[in-house]
């Protein structure tokens, strides 16, 4: 049996990060994780580093400020994987990432980068609106460094993070599913795909060895989580055997209300316009030079919408 590729996960810490760590720990790499020197007193990230240790990763210092401490990094590991966050709302930071694309380059041992990507392809979403935009083209900005670079890469399009999308039952603002009352964007037809965080981080480690994905874009799609607002909704009636009273929100009145926010909102309200109003996700064949996990890797048995939402009873 071929050897395990050793993995450096950097952004280790976060949302998706701890899931990569625990996926690559669990599918028998060794893992690394980068953390920075300066943690100050922030205990829960201290706290789940050493419970990573515990859990047999090793921790390593580097800085994005610091490129030799990069360097060093690199060096002891065959695949990057690289979880920062895009999210405006959190914080935006993917262009950070050019320094760790200069640090592969110059080390020329990664047999596999996978930046931080996890969403909706950027490469479809050329015609994106004003300000929500700013996160495909920064992500496109890092895929033209990486490729210009010649550095071996497999990109996820993992589309909606379950637990952002599901538990609003897709409104925007929402991450505890009502048993009241939702409101629909318009007509709530428009079909999205939707992943457990788990299983993103379960896909994403299963490609990094693969020769099937080497330079190429994964789309997870598993074929029972694509389904519109509505679908969604009607799965939460059934769970809690009531029906909620529904209101819709329209295309021009949704736009008129995100003009009104703060930046980072409107970024973030942005996206929601392309997935419930335009379906940007699923309104696309998957063609050739791309896969689809669910395809890829049958064995894995991912979480369905139904069962991603009993957590919430």
């Amino acid at each position: 049996m071929a050897m395990k590729s050793k993995v450096l996960i950097v952004g280790g810490t976060g949302y998706l990060g701890k899931r990569l760590v625990k996926a690559s720990l669990a599918q028998g790499h060794e893992t690394y994780v980068l953390h920075r020197e300066e943690i100050g007193v922030d205990i829960e990230k201290v706290q789940m580093l050493l419970s990573f240790k515990q859990q047999g990763a090793h921790l390593v210092i580097g800085s994005f400020n610091d490129h030799q401490s990069l360097v060093k990094v690199v060096k002891l590991v065959d695949v990057v994987i690289c979880a920062i966050s895009g999210v405006h709302i959190r914080s935006h930071q993917i262009l950070l990432q050019l320094k760790l694309v200069d640090a592969i380059k110059e080390v020329g041992n990664v047999k596999r980068f996978l930046p931080s990507e996890f969403g909706t392809d950027p490469a479809r979403m050329e015609n994106a609106m004003e300000p929500g935009r700013v996160t495909f083209e920064d992500k496109m900005v890092v895929r033209r460094a990486i490729e210009e670079a010649g550095i071996p890469f497999t990109y996820i399009s993992a589309n909606c993070f379950a637990g952002y999308f599901l538990g609003g039952l897709c409104q925007p603002g929402f991450i505890l599913p009502s048993r009241e009352q939702v409101r629909l964007l318009g007509d709530g037809n428009q079909k999205a795909i939707y992943v457990d965080e788990d299983d993103i981080a379960t896909y994403s480690i299963k490609t990094i060895d693969d020769p099937r994905t080497l330079n190429k874009t994964v789309y997870i799609r598993p074929p029972q989580n694509i389904l519109s607002q509505r679908e969604v909704v009607q799965i939460w009636e059934k769970l809690i055997g009531k029906e909620l009273l529904k209101s819709s929100i329209s295309e021009q009145e949704f736009l008129a209300i995100m003009k009104d926010q703060d930046y980072a909102e409107q970024v973030g309200l942005t996206h929601y316009y392309h997935v419930c109003y335009e379906g940007c996700l699923a309104n696309f064949e998957i063609g050739d030079g791309a896969e689809e996990a669910s395809k890829l890797y049958p064995e894995v048995k991912y979480t369905t919408v139904e069962e991603y939402m009993t957590r919430y009873l």
